[in-house]
């Protein structure tokens, strides 16, 4: 079985520090995108180089030059316990993926669905069901469960850091 050629709408989603803004030219018989960066600059990126995670942002993190691909691209991304934030943040379907839903494929052998989720390193198996329905219902709540949550407090972690202030600015206050 070949991969799906479903082309993917990636307006809006994140990729490091890049944002995906609209269909740009195609690249070769690659699928484009014109991406906003964090500093502001603008550049064209393949489906192929930002779902991959080589290409998280215009080149502006040249600290990184010299080193291979995948960690320049990597450099960017958020980690947390082994789990990419942009990457759950995302909620791509795999090229390859042929239910057209994360997480669910087809038993051919127990002519059954199986739902299944990645999360910090491990897969978790929902279940098999006689119903596709059944089983995105399990993947959903799943997904609601773990990666939702995990976003969700992400985000909270995160805004807490930006309010809290740092200790260089606590220190220059007793100065004055």
């Amino acid at each position: 079985m070949g991969y799906s050629r479903k082309r993917l709408d990636l307006t809006g989603q994140r990729f490091g520090k890049l944002t995906v803004l609209a269909p740009a030219e195609n690249i070769g018989s690659l699928t484009a995108w014109r991406c906003l960066c964090d500093c502001g600059q603008e550049t064209v990126a393949s489906t192929k180089r930002l779902r991959d995670g080589h290409r998280t942002s215009c080149g502006c993190d040249k600290a990184h030059f010299g080193e291979s691909p995948s960690a320049v691209g990597r450099a960017s991304l958020t980690y947390v316990d082994g789990t990419c934030v942009e990457m759950l943040r995302a909620k791509t379907v795999r090229c390859n993926n042929t239910s057209g839903v994360p997480g669910v494929d087809w038993l051919a052998k127990k002519q059954r669905w199986r739902a299944s989720i990645c999360f910090k390193g491990k897969r978790y198996y929902l279940g098999s069901y006689t119903g596709f329905q059944d089983a995105v219902k399990a993947r959903k709540a799943a997904e609601e469960n773990l990666h939702d949550r995990f976003l969700r407090e992400y985000a909270a972690d995160a805004n807490q850091r930006s309010m809290s202030p740092s200790p260089l600015s606590q220190a220059g206050e007793g100065l004055a």
